[in-house]
């Protein structure tokens, strides 16, 4: 979600001030799918989103559905709750888009309470958080609920007793996964680290919620547990404390990353150190995140192949991976990686092979957000000062400007964090005159025109235009000299297009120290 959704310090950072490769080959202009356009505004306020990879999900169902959240005109109370609220000035409502159009999603208990809508499945329903307009007394902001939109109504799933819960995964069984707070006194609460709050709160636990039943999935040995993503086998990835004992390098237990799945939590382990996370699910119970080395110096992506932990920076010819971002089902992950003179590129994992998406012309850097199943990438890429976004699209080995790729508008498209085996994209965009991502960053969904029946501007007269591409690099073997650069490393640059958007990409990497 964007920092709505967890407020977790980032750990993994990105990469450096290097100059883009002169050796690319040319190639000759390329046709390319043009899209519609569809704004989604706000409901009054000065922003709207799409919730940020790693957040739980799917963000856009195979219709093209697509939810998120929206600032109101209805001004941010003293006591709201940071973790659903973002920043201000304006109350967010979860925001839903589809066949009957925008839909502003109820809060529970009134208007001036904050919601975010986070997934949503095949047949409509809808997952999130929403304030309740009760106060917390040991935070002193108000309590937050996971809930579910269904038929236009909300429905709170409660608590285990605590005065927190949140929702972040929808399958379309109906299960939900998320966390709930119980009543168990915890010092190191995975709620109150995450959120960076007072540590006199309650244990944190992982649930799955299905026909008004709130399960608790226990935990790898600690007090706390955390759930994250549900796929549509009932599958269930998050985060726990093995233990109750602090460690020296973080300042609170041991965090791995689970997979849960016939009533029984898998510890997947670390890659030597004492922090872990999980960042993305397929539906063959292949888990992505990022862990922590000895030490708890660095943090290196890792793939759960259902046997074994890979570590995908040190796995994998051509590159070494840096953030895993988002998987598919066929096992092909998505992030981004340093290549010889490359510090920080959109990239591609698939059976050890590391796949260079490149940037867009003129940019230095580049970071992949979300895949489908027909080898679509979607994400951002940057210019070396990291003054600006800039969304693309990448397809049979190109990469292009999803900006050149809309009606003339003057909207520039920035971050895309949702695309469907149908080639929608659900992305963040710059309205005319906006500067400021997080001032004034809007919602929109891109319709590739041959899907688009209606005949309005923007998809009349054929459905392709002629778009020039950048080559990527040739496939290469790095050495660790080449990886080295000079100036930023690949995890500095992380931080620095985290910085851009100034919006926590969730569950992914996190907490690393």
């Amino acid at each position: 979600m964007k920092s709505s959704i967890v407020v977790m310090p980032a750990a993994v950072v990105l990469v450096t001030l290097l100059a883009i490769p002169s050796a690319l080959v040319a190639k000759a202009p390329v046709k390319h799918h043009r899209y519609k356009l569809i704004e989604l505004g706000t409901f009054g306020g000065p922003t709207s989103y799409i919730n940020p990879a790693g957040n739980g999900g799917p963000y856009m169902n195979r219709e093209g559905a697509v939810v998120g959240s929206s600032q109101t005109s209805i001004p941010l109370p003293s006591n709201n709750n940071g973790f659903v609220c973002v920043a201000g000035p304006d109350v967010y409502h979860g925001l839903a888009w589809g066949e009957s159009g925008i839909t502003n999603l109820p809060s529970l208990r009134g208007d001036d309470n904050c919601g975010n809508a986070a997934a949503i499945n095949d047949l409509g329903e809808m997952a999130g958080q929403s304030e309740n307009g009760l106060v917390d007394a040991i935070t002193g902001v108000k309590e937050i609920r996971a809930v579910r939109w269904k038929d236009g109504q909300i429905e709170s799933l409660g608590t285990f007793g605590g005065n927190h819960s949140a929702a972040f995964a929808i399958n379309n069984h109906g299960q939900i996964a998320g966390f709930a707070l119980n009543e168990v006194p915890d010092f190191f609460s995975l709620y109150a680290v995450i959120i960076g709050g007072p540590s006199a709160g309650t244990q944190t636990r992982a649930f799955v919620w299905r026909d008004g039943r709130m399960q608790d999935l226990h935990t790898l040995g600690g007090p706390d547990a955390w759930a994250a993503f549900v796929n549509e086998r009932g599958q269930v990835a998050g985060i726990s404390y093995t233990n109750s004992t602090p460690n020296s390098t973080t300042g609170f237990p041991t965090v791995d990353p689970f997979l849960w799945q016939r009533g029984k939590m898998i510890d997947l382990g670390t890659l030597g150190g004492t922090v872990g996370s999980s960042s993305g699910l397929n539906n063959r119970g292949q888990v992505i995140g990022q862990s922590n080395l000895a030490g708890d110096q660095s943090a290196d992506p890792f793939l759960w192949d259902g046997e074994k932990l890979i570590d995908l920076f040190t796995q994998g010819t051509g590159g070494n991976f840096i953030i895993a971002n988002a998987i598919n089902d066929a096992g092909e992950v998505a992030g981004s990686a340093a290549f010889p003179n490359r510090p920080f590129d959109a990239a591609v994992w698939k059976n050890d092979v590391v796949t260079d998406l490149g940037t867009l012309p003129g940019d230095c850097y580049s970071e992949a957000f979300a895949l489908n199943s027909h080898g679509q990438v979607v994400g951002g890429s940057f210019p070396c000062d990291f003054s600006a976004e800039h969304a693309f699209v990448w397809e049979n080995g190109q990469i292009l400007d999803l900006t050149k790729l809309i009606p003339p508008s003057g909207v520039q498209m920035v971050e895309p964090n949702a695309l469907n085996d149908r080639g929608e994209i659900a992305s963040d965009g710059l309205p005319p005159g906006c500067t400021d991502f997080n001032a004034c960053s809007q919602a929109y969904v891109l319709i590739p025109c041959e899907r688009d029946r209606s005949g309005e501007t923007g998809c009349e007269g054929g459905v392709e235009a002629i778009t020039s591409i950048q080559n990527n690099p040739a496939p290469f073997t790095p050495s660790p000299t080449e990886l080295t650069g000079v100036g930023l490393t690949p995890r500095e640059i992380a931080a620095r297009i985290r910085a851009r958007f100034d919006r926590n990409r969730g569950l992914g990497p996190w907490m690393q120290k």
